[in-house]
């Protein structure tokens, strides 16, 4: 995408590698077929993460396979069964929960067929390559800006993503380091919204109705920003502060409309596209690349006309 390639400040993941097993593929991963699990497609990031894996697989000649496991962990795992026994080559998953695909990750890893995760991590098992932005320096990159735009004191509350997932843990830890800078500041409440826009409605709903003088809310994901604007009317982006986390259209609009303040963009374009160049020379027998950082940049009003 051509906005990051702009003069902005970025920063490069951090994250650990899970593995760097670059395994050619074995007997049971012959297939020139690549897996893309995704956890959800209702979440538009995610569709776009997508968009980026076919547009790369179509680009360099690769059959795709895109399976939808609607954030339920165990459809997910089933689907990965699935690329298993029909012979994968390689299987792209970003995973719906980070503990729970460990065991389909450890079965893939015996049948020889080379696994990828893409945004968020397997907690077990081996890993070729892992295509991510860093999300705890995303989640300390929000806090800074949340503390700015609230004069560095007051009341905030945190809707945390699904519990289990690498993103929101990551995403999580770094917001409450970068608080901890801010002792003026105080966390009143963190509650998990899913990821979901609905969820976030709700769920703002609820925790405002408990912590009416809140003054800034940060969200580990835009939709569920998106959904905490809606319960919040006309206090949006005014006399509470909203900030998310992924980039998305939607949450770029909020900041151009005024009621998002902020938000740490990523690129899942990229992300889809980089998670299909590593498969692309595991099917070759080449070695992947172990850690595969893609960039992410604060984003507000002074730049948000770049990221249209």
């Amino acid at each position: 995408m051509s906005i990051f390639r702009k003069s902005l400040a970025v920063v490069s993941i951090s994250a650990v590698a899970l593995g760097a097993a670059a395994c050619n593929r074995g007997e049971s991963g012959s297939s020139d077929s690549v897996t893309l699990a995704l956890s959800t497609q209702t979440n538009p990031f995610f569709v776009e993460l997508r968009d980026g894996a076919q547009a790369k697989a179509d680009e360099l000649g690769i059959k795709l396979d895109i399976q939808d496991a609607y954030d339920d962990a165990s459809k997910q795992a089933d689907q990965l069964k699935n690329a298993e026994t029909s012979g994968a080559g390689v299987v792209i998953v970003n995973p719906t929960d980070s503990d729970a695909v460990g065991s389909a990750v450890q079965a893939l890893n015996s049948a020889n067929i080379p696994v990828i995760t893409v945004d968020r991590s397997s907690n077990s098992g081996e890993v070729a390559s892992y295509v991510a932005s860093d999300n705890v320096a995303g989640g300390k990159q929000a806090a800074e800006a949340l503390a700015k735009a609230i004069g560095d004191e007051g009341e905030i509350l945190v809707l945390q993503g699904i519990a289990g997932s690498s993103a929101s843990r990551d995403r999580g830890e770094g917001f409450r380091e970068g608080i901890k800078a801010h002792p003026n500041i105080k966390i009143v409440a963190e509650q998990t919204a899913k990821f979901d826009r609905t969820e976030g409605l709700n769920v703002t709903t609820n925790l405002l109705q408990a912590h009416p003088n809140v003054k800034a809310i940060f969200a580990e994901n835009d939709e569920m920003a998106l959904g905490a604007i809606e319960a919040l009317g006309a206090k949006a982006g005014k006399d509470v502060k909203v900030f998310g986390f992924d980039g998305t259209e939607d949450g770029i609009a909020a900041i151009e409309k005024g009621t998002m303040n902020g938000t740490i963009a990523q690129q899942p374009e990229e992300l889809g596209a980089k998670a299909v160049e590593q498969a692309s020379a595991l099917l070759k027998g080449e070695s992947a690349q172990a850690e595969v950082p893609v960039e992410v940049v604060t984003v507000d009003s002074s730049n948000v006309a770049d990221f249209k």
